[in-house]
């Protein structure tokens, strides 16, 4: 593994991600999977750091993932959870962060409700001069870099187990299904894979994605049969109803009788076609049961498995930045 051409010290956002970026965390995830596979699972790379997961916002799948990436690298964590916090007593999330900070705290890993929260924390640990790295854990309807991060892992291994690189995706038609408009998931890959070179095909009712989706660079569709039209990949995502103000769609049932992914409509993709969802997944509103669960065609599972050994990627390359500047 190398850190040569590593210069991040923040994840944010992957807007300004070269395909280089995506390269090499790639590749220093394929060798956290070999690591993975050890009886031994754990390395020392980052033994002496200290990584605080701040999630001001639930979240069981995120949360866990971080944790145990951190672990295996020998790094100590801490973990933050809002409902004990001081928070409640009227400290800032600002002064939150400045404390975790002066327990010397390395690498922050922030989740919160609201856009722009990990950005305004990483301009303020800059400010204060200290060499903190702030990784995005999902930001409100902003981006989750590393959930897109793990999507392009999974599905570059599936074209190519033995050596999965970021170009495997070029040329491939991708199709993302759901609740495009409060997903900062669909964000995060629409950076990925249009600057990786997939075909993105967007597919969900009008409210829940608008026009100006296409100034990604990928193709809208307000009906689930032309974006699925030879896929090679489907990504369905979940109805965030937490986040809608409004009623964005006429019922769960109506939802699912017009865009749900089913064994049937699969029909319509390449021949070996494979599923993806984020989760949590709501069975039988975005994907049919018996399709989440058929090792044949879902990726689900290996999405999760996956997000360790990416997320021990940005870790290390973050940590090892910090530790070669120190």
């Amino acid at each position: 593994m190398s850190e040569s051409t590593w210069q991040r010290r923040h994840v944010i956002s992957l807007a300004d991600f070269t395909v280089p970026d995506y390269e090499l965390v790639l590749q220093t995830a394929l060798s956290f999977t070999e690591v993975l596979s050890r009886r031994n699972k754990k390395v020392p790379t980052l033994q002496g750091k200290v990584v605080a997961n701040l999630f001001f916002e639930s979240s069981t799948r995120t949360r866990n993932s971080f944790e145990l990436a951190a672990k295996r690298l020998s790094a100590d964590t801490l973990n933050f959870a809002p409902g004990t916090s001081s928070l409640s007593k009227g400290e800032t999330i600002l002064d939150t962060a400045r404390t975790f900070l002066a327990m010397g705290t390395d690498i922050m890993v922030i989740r919160h409700q609201a856009a722009g929260v990990p950005s305004q924390i990483a301009l303020d640990m800059d400010r204060l001069g200290g060499r903190v790295a702030v990784l995005n854990a999902g930001d409100g309807k902003h981006e989750h870099p590393t959930q897109a991060l793990l999507d392009l892992f999974t599905l570059c291994s599936h074209i190519n187990p033995a050596a999965p690189s970021a170009k495997d995706i070029k040329g491939k038609k991708v199709a993302i299904a759901g609740d495009i408009l409060h997903s900062r998931v669909a964000r995060s890959n629409l950076y990925s894979l249009v600057t990786n070179g997939a075909d993105v095909h967007l597919a969900a009712p009008p409210t829940l994605l608008p026009e100006e989706f296409a100034e990604y660079g990928v193709t809208v569709h307000h009906q689930l049969a032309p974006a699925l039209e030879d896929a090679d990949f489907v990504m369905t995502l979940r109805l965030q109803t937490e986040r809608m103000s409004q009623h964005l769609i006429p019922s769960l049932r109506e939802y699912y009788a017009q865009f749900g992914i089913t064994r049937d409509r699969l029909a319509r993709c390449a021949p070996q076609v494979q599923v993806l969802h984020p989760g949590p997944v709501n069975r039988g509103v975005e994907i049919s049961s018996d399709l989440m669960d058929d090792p044949r065609l879902s990726l689900i599972e290996k999405q999760v498995t996956n997000g360790v050994a990416v997320r021990m990627s940005l870790l290390y390359l973050m940590g090892t930045l910090m530790g070669s500047a120190a």
